[in-house]
This record gives C-alpha cells, structure tokens and sequence, in this order.
C-alpha cells in the first residue's frame, strides 16, 4: 500500500493533526490521479521567460484563469515562441505546485488556436510517412561539391526568391540557375509544387534543387506539407534542399529532403560554396600542386644523376669485372699460402710435441737393467743381514730355552694348581707337588720343610 493510500486509511480512521507538506502531497496525488492529460485552450498572460529556460504564464477565457508552467525541456521542443494575447491550446497535466499549494498546469506540448486540426494532420501525415521509411538518413543523398547548375522551385513573387537569388550572385556568379516557378500557397498549391520538383528531375538540368519559401503561419506553409511534395522529393534524382519558413518552422518537406535549411538564404548556401573560397582553395591547391611537381621533378633529376654515374660501357664494365676477378684471385692465392704455411706451422708444432712427449725405450731399458742390478745386491744384502739377525737370535733363544736348562740337571717344581714353586716357604708338609725333568715329570708329596739355612734342600717323597 503506498504512503498516501496509508495517510487516507489513518484520516479515515481518525481525524490527525497532519502538517501542510502531506496535505498539498496528498491533494496534488489526487489530482493528478483524477485527470488525465487533456488539452485546454485560453489566452496567454503574465508570460515569463526565466533564465533557467522554464516558461511561466497564465491560461485565461472570459471568466477564469489557471497559473501554467512549461519546463524547459518541453519549451525548446515547440517552435515557436509564446507570446501575451496569443490564443493556444495547451495538452496538460492538472497538478498542484506543493512548495506554494498553487493549483496549476504543467503544459506538455502547445498549439496555436485554430490550427490544432492541421497540425494534428501534420503529426499523422509525418508518423505515417515515418513508418514508410521515407525520412531514414540512410536514403538521404549528398549534396555536390562544384554544382554547375541550381534550380530553384519557389513562386516568381517570393521574398523567398530574391534572397536567394542575391546569394548566389555573390557567392557563385559562376553557377547557372534555372527556375522552375510554382505557387507554394493556396488551393492546390502542394500539387503544383511536386509537379515542379517532378519536372526538375525528368529535365536532369540541375546538379542540385532548392525548394524555398519564407516564413509564415502553419497555414501558409501547409503546401509543403503536402503527400505529394514529400513523394516528389524522394522520387527526385537529384539531390533536393529545403529551405521553408524560418529556423523554428518545420514541414513535411523538411524531413522528405536530403537536407533541411533553416531559412532559404541558408540554403542558398548549402546549395553553392563561396567563390572567394573555392579561389583560395583553388590558389592554396595549385600553389601546392606546384611544389610537389617541383619536389617529385628534383626527386627524379637526382636519381637520374644517380642512375647516370652508375651507368657504365660494357667494355668498362668487363675491365672492372676482370679487375674484381685478378684481385678475387689474388686474394685466393694468399688465402691458400697463409692457410698452407699455417699448417705447416702447426704440424712442426705438433711433431715437436710428439718428439717430447714420446719416451727413449734404449736409455730406459739401461736404466731400467740398472735399477734391477741395484735392486738384486740391496735384496742380497738385505737376506744375509737378516739371516745373520736370525742366527743371532736363534742362538739367544736357546740359551733361554728351559728344556736346555732341564738337560744340564735342573727341574721344574709346580704346585697342585700348576704354579711354578721357587720358594720353599711356599709349601707345607703333605702338599702335592709336581717336578719336571728333561726327560718326564714326577708327582711327590712334602715330607718336610727345612729353611735354607738349616738344610740344603727339602726333602719330600717322590711318588711315581
């Protein structure tokens, strides 16, 4: 539910102190919901042009007046200007202005009164044309650049028709002008000016066609709203200019032509370039043209002269080639005398090397033959000093030997644990013993024992 339906349902439930902004808000939604857009016809008043671009005026009749606004972006769409006493009709939209609580009309679109019938035929006759792809740019046709020819299709008495005229004479006196006279007002005047533009294309005279008349009011201008003329243009083989009213009114013609003017004098100007400046161009291009020649012409005289210096007799020719062959084979020959010399070079090099590196078999044979006599007498020596060594120590280990010993009378006594006995205060009486010979070995046990002073030795009984 939207806020003011809301606010609506909270009155009707109770009746709240509501400030004055929601009040206005409320009562411009109501409006505005309540009257569609209308059109509304009165006499303009109090008109304001405001610098921002809006219009501000009064609509009036006999016996009220209403405040209207027209937004600037509505206002540069309508072609023409208001003015105070001027009776138009207005298509609205019935408001209110909240800030002020004013009751007013924005104006969307305006016409003058009397004419909202044709203008209607107009917007009809434009959309319908529009639909037929007759005013797509795509089939619009350039205009020429250097025409020879201009046709005019205006009436002989037009105001129209003397600005013209004088424009042409002063920007292009050159340019030949045919006119093809028609009335471009009254009963039948749209069909007199399409036989016009008609005549124009079948007699191919022209480069370019002007159809031109002055300003007026939309009733004086409707024949160039006219199906016909809109046709005609189209149809036209050559390119056709339209030229009708002033900057602010617009016709079928407008949209039907190649290109629209905003006033006949305009144009003339569109349709012929201005002498004076074609001469400068003209005067700008030769001098120009003048210097590339000259530029292109130096160009070639240098790369002749190139060309020339390299030109040469054939017999001169020759003699420079076998010139370039004797040089080619004297450098072939100090090529190969440098590259053999070089190789020779290397090659004592690499012999030198060969010789150096290589061994003297003789000399080390000899040397080798005495190396192994050295060897043999260092060995010989060697063997006798160490067998001499080896008998020295032979004998000295049997002088050590205890069988040796055991040979010249002596034994070996043991105890029970086969410890060698050589103190007698070591046993006891009744201790087993053990006595190694030279030759076997006895088992005996303590009699007694006698210090060593008392007794020469102890006495004990052997036991075999």
């Amino acid at each position: 539910m939207s806020e003011s339906l809301l606010a609506a349902a909270r009155l009707a439930a109770s009746p709240p102190v509501i400030p004055v902004s929601m009040l206005n808000r409320l009562a411009r939604e109501r409006l505005e919901s309540a009257f569609p857009l209308c059109w509304v016809s009165g006499e303009v008043s109090n008109l304001t042009y405001a610098s921002s671009g809006h219009v501000y005026f009064s609509l009036k009749d006999a016996s009220a007046q209403v405040r209207c606004v027209m937004f600037r972006n509505r206002a540069q769409m309508l072609g023409w200007r208001l003015e105070n006493g001027q009776h138009v009709e207005a298509r609205v939209l019935v408001t209110l202005y909240e800030a002020r609580g004013d009751f007013q009309l924005n104006v969307e679109a305006a016409r003058k009164a009397g004419v909202g019938n044709l203008y209607e035929q107009f917007l009809r006759l434009k959309e319908k044309l529009e639909r037929e792809g007759l005013f797509d740019n795509e089939t619009k046709r350039p205009l020429p650049a250097f025409p020879r020819c201009i046709g005019i299709v205006t009436s002989l008495q037009a105001a129209a028709l003397r600005d013209v005229l004088s424009t042409l004479r002063r920007r292009s006196p050159h340019v030949r002008i045919v006119l093809y006279p028609t009335p471009v007002q009254g009963e039948g005047a749209g069909a007199q000016i399409a036989s016009a533009i008609r005549a124009a294309s079948e007699r191919q005279e022209c480069d370019v066609l002007v159809v031109c008349r002055g300003g007026g009011s939309l009733e004086d201008l409707w024949a160039f709203n006219d199906e016909s003329v809109a046709r005609a243009i189209r149809a036209c083989t050559i390119p056709v200019i339209s030229g009708v009213g002033h900057e602010t009114d617009f016709s079928i013609a407008d949209f039907a032509a190649d290109r629209r003017a905003p006033t006949p004098t305009a144009a003339a100007e569109l349709a012929a370039p201005e002498r004076s400046t074609l001469m400068t161009r003209l005067v700008e291009q030769r001098l120009a043209l003048r210097r590339q020649i000259r530029r292109a012409l130096d160009q070639r005289n240098q790369q002749l002269d190139w060309l020339a210096h390299r030109l040469l007799h054939p017999a001169q020719h020759l003699a420079q080639q076998r010139t370039d062959l004797i040089n080619l084979q004297r450098r072939l020959d100090n090529g190969l005398t440098q590259a053999s010399t070089r190789g020779r070079q290397a090659l004592a090099s690499l012999t030198r090397r060969l010789l150096l590196a290589r061994p003297d078999s003789g000399r080390l044979a000899r040397r080798l033959e005495a190396l192994a006599s050295r060897l043999h007498g260092e060995w010989q020596r060697t063997v006798n000093g160490k067998s001499g060594d080896l008998t020295r120590i032979a004998a000295s280990l049997t002088h050590l030997n205890p069988n040796a010993v055991l040979a010249r009378g002596y034994s070996i006594v043991t105890d029970e644990a086969g410890n060698i006995l050589h103190d007698s205060r070591l046993l006891e009486p009744n201790d087993r013993i053990a006595v190694s010979f030279h030759r076997g070995r006895a088992e005996a046990t303590i009699v007694s024992v006698t210090e060593e002073q008392d007794l020469p030795k102890t006495q004990a009984h052997l036991t075999r």
